[in-house]
């Protein structure tokens, strides 16, 4: 019995060098972190920054929602069902109708300004974007602190 074991390890051993290793385990991570006090997301790949970059989160009578969140739906272009088809590229969502997302209003960049969502420059929010998709949305991470 034990020589079929030893054998049979040996066997197993010798394959997985033909295999390489799990594609989940050689994936990258991405953590964009979002301090709602701060209004700045810091984006990180493998534990090094990668990006920092104002945001706008909720303004006054409504939220952002605080917590740690993966990834969901994901649009390269795509408008508000909820506030008049406002444009959304780049749109990255976390929870339920909360996003990710470029904007239009870059003034507002670094202040409250939106009704809850995560508001970036349309050239970061495509960052982002790519970044999680190269890396894939398992391998992400949406920290949100106030």
């Amino acid at each position: 019995m034990k020589q079929f074991s030893l054998a049979t390890v040996a066997v197993l051993a010798f394959l997985a060098t033909f295999a390489g290793p799990d594609p989940v385990a050689r994936a990258a991570s991405v953590l964009a972190r979002i301090d709602i006090s701060e209004q700045r997301m810091t984006v990180f790949v493998d534990g090094r920054r990668a990006a920092r970059w104002p945001v706008s989160t909720a303004r006054r009578g409504y939220r952002t929602p605080v917590g740690t969140f993966r990834p969901g739906r994901m649009y390269k272009r795509y408008f508000s069902k909820k506030y008049h088809g406002s444009p959304m590229p780049y749109s990255v969502f976390f929870h339920g109708g909360y996003a990710i997302h470029g904007t239009n209003a870059i003034r507002s960049l670094g202040r409250p300004a939106s009704h809850g969502c995560i508001r970036l420059h349309p050239d970061n929010a495509r960052q982002l974007f790519t970044m999680i998709e190269r890396h894939g949305k398992r391998n992400a991470r949406i920290v949100i602190t106030r």
